[in-house]
């Protein structure tokens, strides 16, 4: 059937803004911080088999694994019209508790032609530490754990099971405004696309839709196509896991055999007791990223990006963890490094394309106690910005998430006014990048003084081994976590909790990234 190339250009236009004025009405209603202004969320459209159509520009380890969240609601609870399904299991295709999906059938003429879904991160959802960022040994350990379950039933929002979810969670009231967010932004989703269904008819939508996976598909085989033929191999390590000292190896073997990839990770280390394991759908989300930014034509990521890949996993790895592992950190730490590992092996291939490391960590930081001025509970949680890698042309970035991690740097302002903490520091971390033809990107200082008692926990990345320079560029700085009292300072390591008293200040130095070249 043909298809006009004007109106291809205008449904992959009119999927993304669907997806992205989702993205829009989350962030402007949530109350929590962590959403509103770090924008900790990702929206995407989906077809009736729960493939990708469209996503907006969110975060790439939301998004890359968002598809098999769908699909695990789609097999598990009948959806009717009005119905909602909630789940964070990160064994359903989610990724850490914390990233709570809500996923809704758009039904068109009586049937369901097609599922939206967003994801946010609360800034607390149970378990042993605020902030459910825990140094945990078990899933269990982590928060409430969430299969597929149907939060909006017929229009209506299961009250019992709302109240259930808020009596084990420190920050009931922001958690229900976050809810009430995503609920909001999926029946945006789904009046944008009975519209667009009622401008079109369904049968030009859909056929549009599976199109547009298609030139993706094609795209993606194209950029595989110019990587020459053969075998290419590269080995990082994970600083520990938090709970012992040992390094964690994630070994990457990718084959190019025309316009296929084979990603094979099956001599990765075993998982660890920590909290650094990641799930099978981190590993795709790493990697889908990864090759999708070897496309510089402006075409969707959708499920035709993924069909050349073969991701190969060894069950019961830290890139393909098993149940009831911890895995908190999978998400945020282990992703990047991920990253690292593939982008290592493809510079071997591309030694003039492929960037050095950016920072390689989130430095995910969760502080939580009673707030002096009301009387309740807070949780913080925050990702920190760091160095970009220097690549073949321009010197990395400054200060900004890389990567896995696409969120904003929460404004000085907003942790003030929402938590009790005076921000003493807010810098770049001047001469951390790797130095190179072209330096790595500089990484930041955040210091934050704590006006109340509290519990202090951070999981981060890149504190012994730092992030690798590339073509002769030196490696960036590695970060450092310190807190400082009013006797003196102490280091920590990159994965702790601690509980620290009102006055303390908790000081994080980022990594930078990596130079690129030799210096001249």
């Amino acid at each position: 059937m043909h298809i006009n190339p004007i109106l291809l250009q205008v449904f992959k236009n009119r999927f993304a803004a669907i997806a992205e004025e989702m993205g829009v009405t989350l962030g402007r209603t949530a109350f929590s911080p962590n959403i509103k202004e770090r924008r900790d969320y990702s929206c995407a459209l989906f077809d009736r088999k729960g493939d990708m159509i469209a996503q907006a520009a969110h975060i790439p380890v939301h998004l890359g694994s968002m598809p098999l969240s769908v699909k695990a609601a789609i097999a598990a609870v009948e959806m009717t019209p009005g119905d909602m399904v909630m789940l964070n299991n990160p064994f359903c295709g989610g990724t850490h508790l914390p990233d709570i999906t809500l996923v809704a059938p758009v039904f068109i003429a009586g049937e369901t032609a097609f599922y939206i879904a967003n994801r946010a991160h609360h800034a607390d959802v149970g378990g042993m530490t605020s902030g459910s960022m825990p140094l945990s040994t078990s899933l269990f350990q982590e928060g409430m754990i969430i299969s597929p379950t149907k939060l909006v039933e017929a229009g209506e929002i299961d009250r019992k099971l709302l109240d259930l979810l808020l009596t084990n969670i420190r920050t009931p009231v922001e958690r229900e405004g976050d809810f009430a967010a995503q609920i909001m932004a999926n029946r945006i989703g789904q009046k944008r696309l009975e519209e667009l269904v009622a401008k079109y008819d369904l049968a030009t939508v859909e056929r549009y839709a599976e199109n547009l996976n298609d030139y993706s598909e094609r795209f993606m085989r194209a950029a595989i196509a110019a990587i020459p033929d053969g075998s290419y191999t590269f080995s990082d390590r994970l600083d520990s896991d938090g709970i012992s000292e040992t390094p964690i190896t994630i070994d990457c073997l990718l084959n190019i055999s025309g316009d296929d990839a084979r990603i094979d990770f099956s001599a990765s280390d075993p998982q660890v007791a920590g909290s650094v394991n990641a799930v099978h759908a981190i590993t795709l989300s790493a990697v889908l990223y990864v090759f999708r930014c070897l496309i510089q034509a402006d075409v969707p990521t959708n499920a035709g990006c993924g069909r050349p890949l073969a991701v190969i996993t060894r069950p019961g790895t830290v890139v393909d963890a098993r149940f009831p592992a911890a895995v908190a950190g999978g998400n945020v730490e282990t992703s990047q490094r991920i990253v690292d590992v593939v982008l290592g092996a493809l510079a071997q291939a591309l030694p003039e394309t492929i960037p050095a490391a950016s920072q390689g960590t989130m430095n995910n930081t969760t502080i939580g106690g009673l707030d002096p001025r009301s009387g309740m509970p807070f949780a913080y949680y925050e990702t920190l910005a760091g160095g970009h890698g220097a690549g073949p042309a321009a010197s990395g970035e400054s200060a900004m998430h890389a990567h896995m991690t696409n969120t904003l740097n929460t404004p000085v302002e907003a942790l003030e006014y929402a938590y009790p903490f005076r921000v003493t520091e807010y810098s770049i971390r001047r001469g951390s990048g790797g130095r190179g033809r072209f330096n790595g990107g500089n990484g930041l200082v955040r210091e934050i003084e704590l006006l109340a008692d509290a519990e202090v926990t951070m999981l981060s990345e890149r504190r012994i081994h730092p992030p690798y320079g590339l073509q002769g560029g030196k490696d960036g700085q590695t970060g450092r976590n310190l807190v400082i009292h009013a006797d003196g300072f102490r280091g920590l390591p990159g994965k702790f909790s601690t509980r620290l008293k009102a006055g303390d200040r908790l000081r994080v130095e980022t990594p930078g990234g990596g130079g690129w070249g030799e210096m001249a």
